[in-house]
């Protein structure tokens, strides 16, 4: 076979390879995708469930003669794409390539176990190093130390997707953060270092997988993490800027402060700059405190323009950090590298850029204050990242975006307006198709609309909407996964359900950890899975057991939101309609995400039940329901129920049969 074989002949021989069938929308977007990455064209592919668009831009990536970078939201995209899609691919082109290219996936150091904690221990915040606790946790720990080891005497990479099972805490005593890093130049075993192998691995790769944070932090912070690259291709692109202003959002409270002094005061000497060193750590705990005063008589959230208090604190904090870090004796070239003392100063120089950065809040930023687990703490986020991703990304390298849920609205506009790029742009142009689904929406699926019912109440679930759940569900014969906008409301109508339906097995989000409470629905199903905003992106969950989506109101972001609230602000001031472009965009995507939910294959039917009439009664309605998958649409309750009690019969006959 020909050594400089086409894109439709790749893809069919992987299509072949794991046993599917050609699909005209994913032939369509492999060969967008190859013409796009062939002629440096920025490309937006909305493509649905089902399509197989991770071989749709995988295909033409492998035959692309420059290296190309695929950025995924989810941990679960790239591990599937690493362990599942590429390996196949690459063994179907194997045929027609004769010799495949390199792939490599980057992730964050704090993904990596880190040899160095392992061998010779992690400081507390005392700075002093500490032993294993007797226990869970420590049985934990010294079985990820044994698999560290292990990897490394097999030549092996340890990241955390392969280590043996263990919680957040366990895995902090084997890995480190890219600031407590002591770097390659300092650490005596960073040519085993398993972050160092990795980086060094994507060298090669022609493909390389990585996530939105890191790929952010490279282009747009221009912190180097991934090797020059030619073209980017980002999967799950509805949530790219999100994700970039979650890598841009920065938090401090005086917790983080005293921890940070609490670090410093055991790494740095008394004598050090004629007493100023002695002093230093105390006058950054007192400014935690002075922070703690102020915040305590500040009103939660937004904070426009801070207050002459607040912005003293903050000054304070960072002319304190500055000191302090300045009061560390220098590191000797010819001793070992102190950890503690390296995860101190990066400690101290994180506080001192982040109050500096609130201190000098201006209008690109937004200031907020929350209470939360970890007592009051202040927020600082960029208000909008489009035109950052305009110039730093767009400008710069060919990108493809892709999604089940580009189109908003019935267009591509909404989503591209939050990405940098403008319709009928000249200086950065960009293409927009939509390869459609292999769905048969129309006969697969039903949207019902509540009509009927009262609009949502801002306290929470009304008794009418309780009634229509329980309808419903019953109807239904459980096999119901509902979607809540808040956990409040999940928890209360799983009360009130297991009353009314005491035969129905109810799991709330909470009750158990996700994959349990997903293997409990899939494995039963007349039960139902109640939850909120992690079940409306990224579950899946094909077949009977799922043939009702019920979706409480239409998720718009609370008013009291800040960085939402600063975004429509922020559109308006430019003349704008802020409620469209920002609040009824964002509810328009999770409606589309949630309501996805239900036909993940072609053989599965069901309805969405939506018990918010404002879908039908107000003017943004059309809008949002343009956004959604093209089912069979009714406010009729009595067709509903019919439907939903005829597949609850052929469901039961099938588990009979």
């Amino acid at each position: 076979m020909s050594k400089n074989p086409d894109v439709r002949t790749v893809l069919h021989a992987a299509v072949s390879a794991v046993g599917g069938e050609d699909r005209p929308g994913q032939i369509e977007m492999a060969e967008a995708v190859a013409k796009a990455l062939r002629n440096k064209e920025h490309l937006l592919v909305q493509a649905g469930t089902g399509t197989g668009k991770s071989l749709a831009y995988l295909v033409p990536s492998l035959l692309h003669h420059k290296r190309v970078v695929i950025a995924t939201a989810t941990l679960n995209l790239q591990h599937q794409l690493v362990e599942r899609d590429i390996p196949a691919l690459k063994e179907a082109a194997r045929v027609a390539l004769g010799e495949v290219p390199h792939h490599a996936v980057v992730k964050g150091r704090g993904n990596y176990a880190c040899l160095h904690r392992i061998r010779e221990g992690a400081p507390d915040d005392q700075g002093v190093l500490i032993e294993v606790p007797e226990g869970t946790l420590g049985a934990e720990v010294l079985e990820l130390r044994t698999w560290a080891e292990e990897q490394s005497n097999g030549g092996h990479i340890a990241d955390r997707d392969s280590a043996p099972p263990h919680n957040e805490r366990a895995w902090r005593q084997v890995s480190v953060s890219a600031r407590e890093c002591l770097g390659a130049a300092k650490c005596p075993y960073s040519s085993e270092c398993f972050a160092e192998r990795a980086r060094e691995d994507a060298q090669d790769a022609q493909v390389i997988v990585t996530n939105h944070a890191l790929l952010a932090i490279d282009a747009i912070d221009g912190v180097p993490m991934l090797p020059e690259y030619d073209a980017v291709i980002v999967d799950e692109a509805h949530e790219l800027a999100a994700r970039v202003t979650q890598a841009s959002t920065d938090e401090l409270s005086a917790q983080i402060i005293e921890r940070a002094g609490r670090r410093a005061r055991t790494n740095i000497s008394p004598s050090t700059g004629g007493g100023q060193g002695a002093n230093a750590a105390d006058d950054l705990t007192d400014a935690a405190d002075a922070l703690a005063d102020v915040l305590a008589r500040t009103e939660q959230g937004r904070i426009d323009t801070p207050e002459q208090p607040l912005q003293e604190a903050l000054q304070l904090i960072r002319d304190a950090a500055r000191i302090c870090w300045s009061a560390f004796p220098k590191e000797n070239a010819e001793a070992d590298p102190d950890p503690g003392r390296q995860q101190a100063r990066g400690m101290i120089d994180e506080v001192r850029k982040i109050a500096e950065r609130m201190a000098a809040k201006g209008e690109t930023d937004v200031l907020w204050l929350s209470d939360g687990r970890n007592g009051l703490q202040l927020h600082i986020a960029p208000i909008d990242v489009a035109l950052s991703l305009r110039d730093k990304l767009f400008g710069e390298k060919t990108v493809i975006l892709t999604s089940a849920t580009l189109k908003l609205g019935g267009g591509f506009a909404p989503i591209a307006r939050t990405l940098g790029l403008r319709p009928d742009d000249d200086e950065v142009p960009w293409e927009a198709i939509d390869v459609g689904s292999p769905f048969d929406y129309q006969n697969q699926g039903m949207l019902y609309v509540a009509e009927h019912l009262p609009a949502p109440a801002r306290e929470g679930l009304t008794g009418a909407q309780i009634t229509e759940i329980v309808s419903l569900i019953k109807a239904a014969g459980g096999r119901t996964l509902g979607l809540f906008s808040s956990r409040r409301a999940a928890e209360y109508a799983a009360e009130e359900v297991r009353k009314l339906l005491p035969d129905i097995d109810i799991w709330c989000q909470g009750d158990a950890q996700l994959p349990e409470l997903a293997r409990r629905f899939t494995d039963k199903s007349s039960t139902c899975l109640f939850g909120t905003l992690s079940l409306w992106q990224g579950v899946d969950m094909p077949g009977e057991t799922c043939q009702l989506v019920i979706i409480d109101r239409i998720p718009f972001p609370r008013p009291d939101d800040p960085l939402m609230s600063a975004r429509q602000r922020l559109v308006e001031k430019h003349g704008g309609n802020g409620f469209m472009t920002v609040a009824a965009s964002h509810a328009a995507l999770l409606l589309a995400q949630g309501t996805g939910r239900l036909i993940r294959r072609t053989t599965d039917k069901g309805v969405v039940a939506i018990l918010d009439p404002r879908l039908v009664t107000a003017r943004y309605g059309s809008f949002l329901a343009s956004s959604l998958p093209p089912m069979w649409r009714t406010t009729d309750k009595g067709i509903v129920l019919a439907a939903l009690k005829r597949l609850d019969v052929a469901g039961s006959s099938a588990n009979t049969d």
